[in-house]
């Protein structure tokens, strides 16, 4: 990584939005948001306002706004803040158009579904030329945008790489952690919006507050095993990205995820291709896909995803949840 900081945020959406805002209130005056719809980049730089996303929050003069696909070229560190399953396509687009010794950041928060890798993983295969590092962790795209404190984790294979990045990306109000464990940090990130679903569904079904804690000790302990399964450290998942990301989306109404998850309980039609986008159903599926290749016993995970699949009921799932053999903690 070299000294060159300059910042390109791609995905104009609430969450890229934010993160571009944050780091542009630091003072610095070399932050550019990149998206591909011309109209609503040069609306932002006129208006300073995205109330699509974020309602009511001016952003900063500081900040520049770019259609371009060349924008990137002059950056040292690009944020790719689209959703997980549009990292691919936004490294092939992209790619061309990077500077030699860029660092590419993945600020999604899921598993790509069609080959289960984490999405490191794939940038790496789509950028080969790049480091890749991770951001996650417990961060509401709103709370962001107003510079309400706020921290998270960044990881990078390298750890010389993810402390640069945090020392680049850190502001008064939004504080990076570094790591080298990029492999928990994903997996906390991803795994978390599955069992906020789960968390939903309880309240939704009405069925109490001490479920829902059960759900999140319970889930924590599936996390740790998938993480050390897939070679991290168990111990990532009981920082921000997992533990701490983990209580804010399954006791927020901000959280997509949970919101979903309260549609299922009361019984409706709830439709993760609609609307909001929720990772966590998503993620469902190809982690308990994984687990079951890898031998790793993840129940509340495959209620999840049997559920949003519709090969099992909420009363027959919480009855077997329930009546699992007794262990130990």
């Amino acid at each position: 990584m070299s000294g060159n900081e300059q910042i390109a945020v791609i995905g104009a959406g609430a969450f890229g939005t934010a993160l571009a805002a944050v780091i542009a209130l630091t003072g610095r005056s070399d932050v550019t948001l990149v998206g591909r719809k011309a109209g609503l980049m040069a609306d932002l730089a006129a208006d300073r306002m995205h109330d699509a996303v974020l309602p009511g929050i001016e952003l900063p003069d500081s900040l520049r706004f770019s259609a371009e696909a060349d924008a990137v070229s002059n950056a040292g560190i690009v944020l790719f803040a689209m959703p997980s399953q549009a990292q691919a396509d936004a490294a092939r687009h992209y790619g061309p158009y990077l500077a030699k010794d860029a660092v590419v950041v993945t600020c999604a928060k899921g598993i790509d579904k069609v080959s289960g890798d984490l999405l490191t993983d794939m940038l790496e295969r789509e950028l080969p030329e790049h480091a890749i590092a991770v951001l996650s962790g417990p961060g509401f795209a709103s709370d962001i945008a107003n510079g309400l404190p706020t921290a998270m984790a960044i990881a990078a294979a390298d750890m010389t790489v993810a402390e640069r990045l945090a020392q680049a990306i850190s502001g008064p109000t939004f504080r990076l952690y570094a790591s080298d464990d990029r492999i928990g940090v994903q997996l906390g990130g991803a795994l978390k919006n599955v069992l906020a679903i789960a968390c939903g569904i309880v309240e939704g079904r009405g069925i109490g507050d001490s479920a829902r804690a059960a759900l999140i000790s319970r889930g924590l302990a599936e996390m740790s095993r998938f993480v050390a399964a897939k070679g991290g450290k168990a111990e990532t998942v009981r920082g921000l990205s997992g533990l701490g990301d983990l209580v804010l989306t399954a006791t927020s109404h901000q959280s997509r995820n949970l919101r979903f998850g309260i549609a299922l309980g009361e019984g409706k039609a709830a439709d993760p291709t609609h609307g909001a986008l929720v990772e966590g159903a998503y993620a469902a599926s190809v982690a308990a896909r994984l687990a079951d290749e890898l031998g790793i016993d993840m129940p509340i995970t495959d209620a999840v995803s049997a559920i949003i699949d519709g090969k099992l009921d909420i009363t027959t799932a919480i009855g077997q949840l329930m009546t699992r053999p007794i262990t130990t903690e």
